[in-house]
């Protein structure tokens, strides 16, 4: 006789019990209306609850005119600097700048020359791992999600650091300016662990060079010759810096500041705040927009059909392409109504990108996208406000150029947003506010307690 299947039952049972805990966990819909709750902390016209202030960000996308909410196109400020004033000045100057706009969100002001060269210079003296922290924990049990590998290795660090829970400001500073130094080491380090010991590629670990920008080394020790264009590196600073900060209530910056309202550690703040970039509700949706795109290039043939992109676009919408989720990646945004202001002005990096490498067909039916996709969303759909392209549209296609593979697309989300991450939890350790505990209406009815025989 055979040995009955564990494995098998334990599955059934597991599935079994998750079926009960479903029942017992589905909350009415109309129960959230009718205590005025709202869910995902919005409201019903998708605005944000009110849960705290911050001066490090703001993200405008409308404005009261005679007591009526009207939008606008959308603009970012970082520490009350436009994004695109900012981007404009240091493009003009030939330079770097997400040395610059760090040292902005850390410290509400913009350096000097002597402040960004000490700066500078601190950044790269902090991009330097423990010794042998690459051999003894990156290498070993490699894991095929570089999000969880580089959340590993940050709570790891906590083990390399005397002063791990001190939360005084000077030492949370020298902890975030670390991390923010030892982010594209973590992650790329990790991706290239993994690629030799799962996919069987040579194995590249280029040391940084404390001399080059982020973007730079990001290239050097990613490329197995380390070699790129400057524009290559110039689009990658600026995709950074447009995806460093945005606002107190994104997921990911909420999150840090709930964690660190706990008074834990560095380590562990920047770690859950990981986890949430993680989701693909948050940190994952360039990848989505990629792969859209390459379905839609092999079933669409000529790609300056607008007839044929627009009938595609509907299939989307009506779940009958691509995952069947009934969306358009990359269009759309939880605030931006009019437009995105970091899609608005990333699109003339990506399109000087796209001549360098040959692939202005693919640009243009991405920009064909771009118009006829809110066009189409607004016959198929009842919306609510305006919608167009977010900063997601383009920077996967941007990484794609620059041969960035898929598995560090949110990494790189990751080794821009810590920037923002740091300033908001020196930013919450600061105000010494409370600890951040909202409330949850319980709604389930008082039980009478059985015994065992009797149930």
């Amino acid at each position: 006789m055979s040995e009955p299947n564990v494995f098998s039952e334990v599955n059934d049972d597991i599935v079994r019990l998750a079926n009960l805990s479903k029942k017992a966990d589905i909350i009415e819909t109309e129960l959230f209306t009718k205590y005025d709750v709202k869910r995902g902390l919005r409201d019903l016209n998708g605005k944000g609850v009110l849960a705290g202030l911050t001066s490090i960000s703001d993200v405008r996308a409308n404005k009261i005119v005679d007591g009526v909410q009207i939008p606008i196109p959308g603009k970012l400020f970082y520490r009350g600097y436009n994004v695109e004033d900012l981007v404009n000045g240091f493009t003009a100057d030939n330079r770097f700048g997400f040395e610059e706009v760090t040292y902005l969100l850390l410290f509400d002001a913009l350096p000097d020359k002597k402040e960004l060269k000490m700066f500078t210079e601190l950044m790269g003296f902090y991009r330097s791992l423990p010794t042998s922290f690459v051999r003894d924990i990156i290498m070993k049990a490699p894991s095929q999600d570089m999000m969880n590998t580089l959340a590993r290795s940050v709570l790891t660090l906590y083990s390399y650091d005397d002063r791990a829970d001190d939360t005084s400001l000077p030492n949370v500073l020298r902890q975030s300016l670390q991390l923010i130094s030892l982010f594209p080491l973590l992650s790329i380090y990790g991706y290239q662990a993994y690629s030799h010991y799962h996919d069987g590629k040579s194995l590249y670990i280029h040391q940084p060079i404390a001399e080059m920008s982020t973007a730079e080394n990001i290239l050097h020790i990613l490329r197995p010759d380390s070699a790129f264009t400057p524009l290559e590196a110039r689009i990658l600073d600026i995709a950074l810096i447009l995806h460093m900060e945005h606002g107190g209530g994104n997921n990911s910056t909420f999150t840090t500041h709930v964690v660190t309202s706990s008074l834990t550690d560095t380590y562990s703040a920047i770690a859950a705040a990981i986890g949430s970039l993680k989701g693909p509700r948050h940190g994952g949706a360039n990848i989505k927009v990629v792969r859209m795109f390459d379905e839609m290039m092999e079933k669409i043939t000529d790609w300056e059909d607008e007839d044929a992109v627009k009938n595609y676009l509907r299939k989307l919408l009506n779940k009958e392409a691509f995952d069947h989720a009934g969306l358009i990646y990359g269009v759309g945004h939880a605030v931006y109504s009019t437009s995105d202001p970091r899609a608005v002005l990333f699109k003339s990096y990506v399109e000087k990108l796209s001549e360098e490498k040959g692939l202005q067909k693919e640009f243009a039916l991405y920009s064909l996208v771009e118009r006829l996709a809110p066009e189409v969303i607004g016959e198929e759909r009842h919306i609510y406000k305006g919608v167009s392209i977010n900063v997601d549209f383009y920077s996967g296609f941007v990484y794609r150029m620059l041969g960035i593979p898929e598995q560090l697309f949110t990494p790189l989300f990751a080794i821009a947003r810590i920037s923002g991450w740091s300033a908001h939890r020196m930013e919450e350790l600061a105000n010494n506010g409370k600890i951040i505990r909202p409330a949850y209406k319980p709604i389930h009815e008082d039980m009478k307690y059985k015994n065992l025989a009797d149930r």
